[in-house]
């Protein structure tokens, strides 16, 4: 009976440990920044957008093809009475009981002022401004998940070291209850010590906590399952080459595609102008048509078929037109002054994102030394404590200082790469760093 328990135990244990395993994933950056491409509600729309300009873009070329109409009737005729007073006096014809009247239409336009040839021309930029606010929306897609993974490698770099720390805070605690019931140490030391340990569970709870926040959000981001946690890969802090960081805006100036996306918007917009000039244009047509005619017992119509040019010219939109065109041209105008706004601002946040870059490299160097520094100092002060030439308030601050430069030296990294895509990102080659067109 107690092997059977042992072994139903046993069966239980694994089953929870399969579970486990089962929640945690570990994911590489790169595979998290397609996952988020092939699974984001972002992305899902914004490809449906271009999708639809591209329908728009085909309904107006559809509009340099003829229009073709097709039209009949069949009616039936009740003692319908038919007079020709022309022909004499009593003149008359049979009654007919039916009637069948068919005809076909075809109209050409040939010219329309241009209209037609620039509604395509701005359609076509419209779809190419559409197609490249897409990508534009992948790489806001790429730095969303590069933000949520750094954040998770922090956090969870973080609780380590706080983990490892909050273990020889307990053993000091335990070497302290010795010490103070032998009446070598007062009260106070011991209840300092104590105090450091509850102070860094406090800061474990905090770092699980935003542990979980994160890989709540990145979970929600790839379309995983809440329950899924997500281990970050730390190869990709450590084997990431950053020599090729952009050092000025020159290349952002040409790579933006939201720039990229105004500009073409401005190309449509001069198209619109041209649109609204056609309007001083009169538009003429190539048309043809066929028309057929049985009216029983009376006539017959067949192969009556017409050609012909059509002109139409609206004079009062002569001077109505006017408005069309300035409206137009001030749109114009508009894109035009959003796209001078836009370059400031792209030339701001690149040298931002430079500063910010070239700060945490440097940083990471100062943490690297902050670490030796508060290493070197902890041990000297323990040793001093050991020989009773220091007290507790001195070890415990040069604790919390070693245990600052581990958690700020352990981050630092992870901040240069953050930094790092930040710059890709604001210079236009964030999607070219994860192999967008293999998407």
């Amino acid at each position: 009976m107690k092997i059977s328990q042992l072994m139903l135990f046993g069966v239980f244990f694994i089953g929870i440990s399969s579970i486990e395993a089962q929640e945690k994933t570990s994911l590489t950056l790169d595979e998290a920044v397609k996952m988020a491409w092939e699974k984001s509600n972002e992305v899902t729309l914004a490809n449906t957008k271009v999708n639809s300009k591209k329908y728009e873009l085909q309904t107006v070329k559809n509009n340099q093809y003829p229009d073709l109409k097709i039209s009949g009737q069949y009616q039936r005729l009740t003692k319908a009475s038919i007079d020709m007073p022309n022909q004499g006096e009593g003149a008359s014809l049979a009654s007919p009981d039916r009637a069948m009247f068919g005809m076909a239409n075809l109209s050409l336009p040939l010219f329309a002022g241009f209209k037609i040839q620039n509604s395509i021309d701005a359609s076509e930029s419209l779809y190419e401004a559409e197609s490249v606010n897409a990508v534009k929306t992948k790489e806001d897609v790429a730095l969303r998940v590069v933000t949520y993974y750094t954040a998770l490698y922090k956090a969870q770099k973080t609780l380590d070291v706080l983990n490892e720390n909050q273990k020889s805070a307990k053993q000091r605690v335990t070497d302290f209850t010795e010490l103070e019931k032998n009446g070598i140490i007062p009260r106070n030391d011991l209840l300092k010590a104590q105090l450091l340990v509850s102070k860094t569970q406090l800061s474990i709870d905090e770092a699980n906590n935003n542990i979980n926040n994160i890989n709540f959000y990145l979970t929600t981001l790839l379309k995983l399952d809440p329950s899924v946690k997500i281990q970050v890969n730390e190869e990709d802090f450590f084997n990431l080459k950053t020599t090729n960081a952009p050092t000025s805006d020159a290349l952002a100036l040409e790579s933006r595609k939201d720039l990229e996306a105004i500009r073409l918007q401005q190309k449509a917009s001069e198209a619109n102008v041209k649109i609204a000039k056609a309007g001083y244009y009169p538009t003429i047509s190539l048309l043809g048509g066929y028309t057929a005619l049985d009216l029983k017992d009376i006539i017959t119509v067949k192969y009556a078929m017409n050609f012909g040019l059509g002109l139409s010219y609206d004079l009062s939109g002569i001077l109505k037109n006017s408005a069309h065109v300035k409206e137009a041209e001030s749109k114009a105008l508009e894109v035009k002054n959003t796209e001078a706004i836009m370059t400031d601002r792209i030339k701001v946040e690149v040298q931002k994102s430079i500063e910010d870059y070239d700060l945490a490299i440097n940083q990471s160097v100062v943490y690297n030394e902050a670490l030796q520094q508060a290493a070197e100092n902890y041990r000297l002060v323990k040793d001093k404590f050991d020989n009773g030439l220091a007290d507790t308030n001195d070890l415990v601050e040069a604790d919390v200082e070693h245990l600052s430069a581990k958690i700020n030296t352990a981050v630092s990294k992870a901040t240069i790469i953050q930094k790092y895509y930040e710059l890709l990102s604001v210079s236009g080659q964030l999607s070219q760093s994860f192999n967008l067109s293999k998407i």
